[in-house]
């Protein structure tokens, strides 16, 4: 017996002429306050006029909590814009000290702006050389890359295969686990420049010519549209346990006393250990489903990290860039001569 299950599993349950539970607590209570304000100045003020005035009233309500923007209804944007406005608009890390504003950069910058008390205090207090994430007191976790199935090319029955191989794994779920999907930048500009070199290597005129007609093409396709990748991320995370018993199975009051409390580093070695088998069972669980799951190193995982603070950079983060703390030194045999290096100060 098969069951149809909606696209947007997070749409919210309609209970009354297509509205949610919300929307029409938002035009009641909107209903019920102009309904009371007609009976306290009906007195005084004519019904035709108080018409007038309550219906532009009742319209915006009903328009906040109906009309949507991205998804999302016009009243949550309102109130989003609010309490982004109210907030400071620089943040730092935690534990440094806000940079000063250069002069000649404070009349375009936000430098007359608060800083947040306290700073900016990232989740993520370091990265492991097997690529495991360090969360502090929440816990670690761990990021792996993992491949795509073409499902509407197969067969009902090689459908009903992978569904039932993916839904082995969701059963097998015993801690946190979030699949996250981005969509990157694709930036052709290296593909293009190699089709160009290796085109006057090849062994046919032909194919040169053809190398370098489709090098003209993706130099225009870029130009043309946005292009985009689809990067699909399995996240693991597992908690740091301060005792024999899970944080997420203990008692609230034990567990208020335990917050203050840092994890030993043998707490922290065993929820590795864990964090690795999970991964291990998932890359297993979902090899029959025909994905493959590739656990990130450490140079990845920061990529990623970074990627995810900043993503819209022109410069996307990848394992080659230097990290913040890095020294970067000439390798050897590059072409580099301290004596030819030119003054441009």
């Amino acid at each position: 017996m098969s069951v149809r299950i909606p696209a947007d599993v997070d749409r919210e349950d309609r209970i009354l002429a297509g509205f949610t539970a919300r929307q029409v607590a938002v035009m009641a209570v909107t209903g019920l306050l102009l309904y009371a304000g007609w009976q306290a100045t009906r007195a005084v003020i004519p019904t035709v006029a108080y018409v007038f005035v309550a219906v532009p009233i009742a319209v915006a309500a009903t328009a906040l909590v109906v009309v949507r923007r991205d998804g999302v209804t016009l009243d949550r944007l309102l109130l989003a814009a609010v309490r982004q406005r109210l907030q400071p608009r620089r943040r730092v890390a935690s534990g440094h000290q806000p940079a000063a504003v250069p002069e000649w950069l404070a009349g375009i910058a936000h430098g007359h702006e608060p800083v947040a008390a306290g700073g900016l205090d990232l989740p993520a207090r370091g990265i492991s050389e097997a690529g495991i994430v360090d969360l502090g007191s929440d816990g670690v976790a761990l990021v792996a890359a993992c491949s795509t199935v073409n499902f509407a090319l197969r067969t009902p029955a090689e459908q009903q295969a992978l569904t039932a191989a993916f839904g082995r794994y969701l059963h097998s779920l015993a801690g946190s686990v979030q699949i996250l999907i981005r969509a990157q930048r694709l930036d052709l500009s290296g593909q293009i420049t190699e089709l160009r070199e290796r085109a006057t290597g090849l062994p046919h005129p032909a194919l040169e010519s053809a190398a370098l007609d489709h090098a003209d093409y993706l130099v225009q396709l870029a130009q043309q549209t946005d292009l985009l990748r689809r990067h699909i991320l399995l996240v693991v995370r597992e908690p740091v346990r301060h005792g024999p018993q899970d944080s997420l199975t203990r008692p609230r009051r034990f567990r208020r006393s335990c917050d203050g409390e840092q994890p030993s580093d043998g707490a922290r070695r065993a929820a590795a250990s864990r964090l690795l088998r999970r991964m291990s069972e998932a890359t297993e669980l979902l090899s029959p489903a025909g994905i493959t799951v590739t656990p990130l190193d450490a140079a990845q995982a920061t990529a990623v990290l970074s990627t995810a603070t900043n993503p819209d950079s022109p410069l996307p983060p990848s394992v080659e860039l230097a990290g913040a703390g890095e020294v970067i030194t000439t390798p050897a045999g590059s072409d580099w001569d301290p004596d030819t290096e030119e003054d441009f100060s």
